[in-house]
């Protein structure tokens, strides 16, 4: 027999969020645009336009793209009507599971930005003039297990340079980061850098057939299983001890930037796609290397796998130092994407900021300004409801000056009034009695200061946009 859910049980079960989502309250809300705007700034300071595509992709855009793990994680979508007409008893088998699901699912929830983008270029890289430079700031789903700074919902920001073979677009994203994370007062951050080729150019020279992608989807989760779960996945995935130790020696070249790319060209004397990995490493260094960067140092990471399918060159993870929190930016070069579109010839390099853990790092180390994004500048203060008419014309004219003006709706006890525009953040308080209504002059409270004088609407009006 079921157990049966109390009243209480329900109703927390209706009113609850949906595990790894969340709610967003005003100042929630003005915190996270804090953060989008400064991102935003920054991608339109180096030429970027903004860009927005549909929350949900048709299922064959979206699968085959992201390898077999992250097709795992995609959200997908019913069929509307009727979906399971189609089906027969014998096709609903728990090892039919890919029919049934390719039967009544026809659209899924956008993964991340990237492919939806790689989409749009292919529709119209014909009228957009080439190289086209976006950024794109909404919310992706992943179906993936809810823990500390990883959401099913949430959002990235993305830059992306399509039609271009330049690794200066590649370098271009190392300063972007550093004045976000300079502007938003964040810890020093760790630029890590790798490339595709160079991890491509190791796995042709293991004695298992097509390593690549097994071999980076074992490396990109160093961070969560550590190198004994690398190994352990490694051999489950078919290698061999002397390829696993081969990958090992490998994640495991020290020195500095130019140490490890003159040990990978040496390494890789032979191996032609190696060797263009290790040249296209020293390339982006060499931009880098021109330019001061005051929050950002940027290191070779030979142990960044990047476990997307797509990539094909640079790679790259941002971390903070000494913040538990993952990476908090990360992207490459994905030079054959739009060919699953039908369109070749159109390279692309992007980068995407992890703004919700950005957010959970600034929460935690208190980072956001006092008072940020305060909506509502002055409170009219109701003091008596047979005035509303005269308010309601009040708040209109501060309004029409361009300040953002509220009525308090009831006329309860003046100090619940001001606790409302405490509580609201509201600075300012308007007071008009019956007196200040016959003379046209009204009391305007600053409630930071506690200043409070009598003035006619032109002085409060000037004061307030001051």
């Amino acid at each position: 027999m079921g157990t049966q859910l109390t009243s209480r049980q329900k109703r927390m079960s209706v009113t609850n969020t949906a595990k790894g989502t969340r709610d967003f309250s005003k100042e929630q809300i003005e915190k996270r645009n804090y953060i989008f705007n400064h991102i935003r700034h920054t991608y339109e300071k180096y030429g970027y336009e903004p860009l927005e595509t549909p929350t949900i992709e048709n299922i064959e855009t979206l699968t085959g793209k992201y390898g077999e793990e992250g097709d795992q994680l995609l959200f997908r979508v019913l069929r509307s009507g009727d979906f399971l007409k189609s089906l027969q008893d014998d096709d609903l088998r728990k090892d039919n599971l890919k029919g049934i699901r390719s039967a009544i699912v026809d659209k899924g929830l956008r993964y991340d930005l990237t492919i939806p983008f790689a989409r749009f270029i292919a529709k119209n890289h014909g009228q957009l003039g080439l190289p086209y430079k976006r950024y794109q700031i909404q919310p992706v789903w992943r179906a993936d297990r809810p823990a500390r700074g990883r959401y099913r919902e949430f959002f990235q920001c993305d830059g992306d340079v399509a039609g271009t073979t330049s690794l200066m677009s590649d370098a271009e994203f190392i300063p972007i980061v550093d004045e976000v994370f300079t502007a938003l007062k964040l810890p020093k951050s760790v630029f890590k850098l790798n490339n595709r080729k160079v991890l491509a150019g190791l796995a042709s020279s293991l004695s298992k057939k097509d390593a690549l992608i097994d071999m980076t989807t074992a490396i990109d989760k160093l961070d969560k299983i550590g190198a004994d779960g690398v190994n352990r996945e490694l051999e489950q995935r078919g290698f061999a001890a002397n390829d696993i130790k081969k990958i090992e020696d490998f994640i495991a070249i020290d020195g500095n930037n130019h140490d490890k790319i003159e040990h990978l060209k040496r390494l890789f004397e032979e191996n032609s796609e190696g060797y263009a990995g290790a040249i296209e490493l020293e390339e982006v260094l060499g931009y880098t290397e021109q330019i001061p960067l005051q929050n950002t140092e940027v290191v070779v990471d030979l142990s960044l796998a990047r476990g997307l399918n797509y990539y094909t060159g640079t790679i790259y993870e941002v971390a903070l130092k000494n913040v538990n929190m993952g990476s908090v930016a990360s992207g490459g070069r994905y030079d054959n994407l739009t060919e699953a579109f039908g369109v070749k010839n159109v390279p692309g390099v992007g980068l995407s900021f992890g703004a919700e853990r950005v957010y959970d790092v600034m929460e935690q180390l208190n980072l956001f300004p006092d008072h940020i994004g305060a909506s509502v500048k002055v409170l009219v203060v109701n003091m008596n409801a047979s005035y509303n008419p005269q308010y309601f014309k009040l708040a209109h004219e501060l309004r029409s000056a361009g300040i953002s003006a509220e009525i308090h709706l009831k006329d309860t006890k003046l100090g619940k009034q001001m606790k409302f525009a405490e509580k609201h953040n509201i600075q300012y308080v308007l007071i008009a009695g019956e007196e200040e209504l016959k003379d046209g002059k009204y009391q305007l409270k600053d409630l930071i200061s506690g200043e409070q004088r009598a003035m006619n609407l032109s002085t409060i009006i000037d004061q307030l946009k001051d």
